[in-house]
């Protein structure tokens, strides 16, 4: 049904107008009395075999969404009848900011892909943080943070520290999003010394809080060897609790989209299926050379319910999708704890 008529009809739509669409149809339709018991009904999955317990959090399913597409906390509770357990909101920044100009969202159809150069556009953190306290979670809440793009690198830890603290009380955990490609010269916050830097500070913080909740780190895909070992050590010098592996990539390997289109696409963070390997490898990597000692959540190119099992043997506790819903589906998810379910 999705496949065959309504993703046809929405791909005929550019891709940002497709998601404003999206939000705005959930919060009129959930209104209706009856629609969210429906689509309970029909998307999730309530088997006990399927809870996951993960930094001190209990969820229903190993399932979550991905940052990027609830970045306002606008509609996380809509999205928990899809069958998630987990929704990411953000990346959320201290100040509001428009993005990157349009267009900056494009589809990749032959490669089940995506490429966007959104730019951290979002309302600010205490517009989400208001949302979240205003319309109480009926779902495990991830806060993912980024700095402004106007902030110069050198005072970015100071934009993260405001991001965290604002979003603290209102999510069950927090995401440090250092890896976007598409924020300029973000990367440079990737360096082993400044990660650990912005990092040290947030649980500075965190010990002032009468409640200690989980805080990770969200990598790049693009990381060399070398770098995957300063993640490694990262996680062990400082007090993170977890890495979420991986954001989108810069390169352009292998695909089947002409040339000629990407080079016209322009730059972007690339997810979907071309990244579907690249990610699994990074998740096995930190898993076998940490010893398992590394929480991991895994995202990146979940186009099938095979790729999330993939990457849940490769070391993953979780998994989080974003494209693979979008070429998939609201009925994904389901697909996807199904096939888990006959794997336990």
């Amino acid at each position: 049904m999705y496949k065959l008529f309504i993703r046809p009809l929405l791909f005929l739509l550019k891709p940002e107008s497709v998601h404003n669409l999206i939000v705005k149809t959930l919060k009129i339709l959930f209104r209706i009395p009856g629609i969210p018991w429906i689509f309970s009904k029909s998307f999730e999955m309530n088997n006990p075999e399927l809870q996951r317990h993960f930094l001190g959090l209990t969820f229903s399913n190993p399932i979550g969404l991905a940052a990027g597409f609830d970045k306002n906390a606008e509609v996380y509770n809509e999205f928990s009848h899809f069958g998630f357990s987990f929704i990411e909101i953000g990346t959320v920044t201290p100040v509001p900011q428009p993005g990157n100009t349009k267009p900056r969202s494009f589809r990749i159809p032959k490669d089940k892909g995506l490429i966007n150069r959104m730019g951290f556009n979002n309302k600010g953190v205490e517009y989400a943080a208001n949302r979240l306290k205003k319309n109480n979670p009926k779902v495990i809440i991830g806060g993912n943070i980024g700095k402004n793009t106007s902030t110069p690198n050198s005072k970015a830890i100071d934009d993260y520290k405001t991001a965290f603290k604002k979003l603290y009380d209102h999510v069950d955990y927090l995401v440090v999003n250092l890896s976007c490609p598409n924020i300029k010269n973000l990367n440079e916050l990737q360096d082993k010394k400044a990660t650990k830097e912005i990092l040290d500070e947030l649980d500075k913080i965190r010990h002032t809080k009468p409640q200690r909740k989980p805080l990770l780190l969200k990598i790049s895909p693009d990381l060399q060897t070398e770098d995957l070992e300063d993640v490694i050590d990262i996680y062990f010098s400082t007090g993170i609790d977890g890495v979420i592996a991986t954001n989108t990539t810069i390169t352009r390997k292998n695909l089947n989209t002409p040339d000629k289109k990407i080079k016209k696409i322009g730059t972007g963070g690339l997810s979907g299926k071309p990244i579907t390997s690249k990610s699994t490898d990074i998740i096995r990597y930190l898993t076998e050379r940490s010893d398992h000692k590394i929480p991991i959540v895994a995202v990146g190119g979940i186009m099938k319910p095979e790729d999330a099992l993939e990457k849940l043997e490769a070391g993953a506790t979780l998994v989080q999708i974003y494209t693979g819903f979008i070429y998939n589906g609201p009925g994904f998810v389901k697909k996807i704890n199904k096939e888990i379910l006959k794997e336990t």
